[in-house]
C-alpha cells in the first residue's frame, strides 16, 4: 500500500473513534441527575402546607421509584427522597418520606 493509503485509513479511523466518542457522551447526558429526580417527584406530588397526598396512588411515583433505583447509586436514594420532600416544604415531611421509603423499599439510613 502507497503512504496516501496508510494515512487515509488512518484518518477514517481516527474519524470513526472520534465518532464513537462523541455518541458515548451524549448517551451519557441522557441519564438523569439527582436533581432531575428531585425536580420530577415535586412535579408528580400533589400538595398543600401540610401534607403530600398522592404518595401512595399515583403511578407516576412508582415509576419515578423505579427509575430513580436503576439509574443512581444505592447511596444517593435516600438523598434524592428527603430533598424532594424538603422542596415541597410541607409540614408532615417524615410521615412523607417513611411512606417513600417504604414504597420504594430504600433504605433510609444510608448516608
Amino acid at each position: 500500500m502507497k503512504s496516501t493509503d496508510l494515512a487515509r485509513r488512518d484518518r477514517e479511523i481516527k474519524k470513526a473513534r472520534k465518532r464513537e466518542q462523541v455518541l458515548e457522551r451524549k448517551t451519557q447526558r441522557d441519564s438523569r441527575t439527582p436533581g432531575d429526580y428531585i425536580n420530577l417527584f415535586d412535579e408528580a406530588f400533589f400538595y398543600d402546607d401540610e401534607k403530600i397526598y398522592n404518595i401512595e396512588m399515583s403511578e407516576d411515583i412508582l415509576v419515578l421509584l423505579e427509575e430513580m433505583k436503576e439509574d443512581l447509586p444505592d447511596k444517593q436514594w435516600a438523598n434524592v427522597i428527603r430533598k424532594a420532600v424538603k422542596k415541597t416544604k410541607v409540614k408532615q415531611k417524615d410521615e412523607a418520606i417513611n411512606l417513600l421509603a417504604n414504597l420504594g423499599e430504600i433504605d433510609m439510613t444510608i448516608q
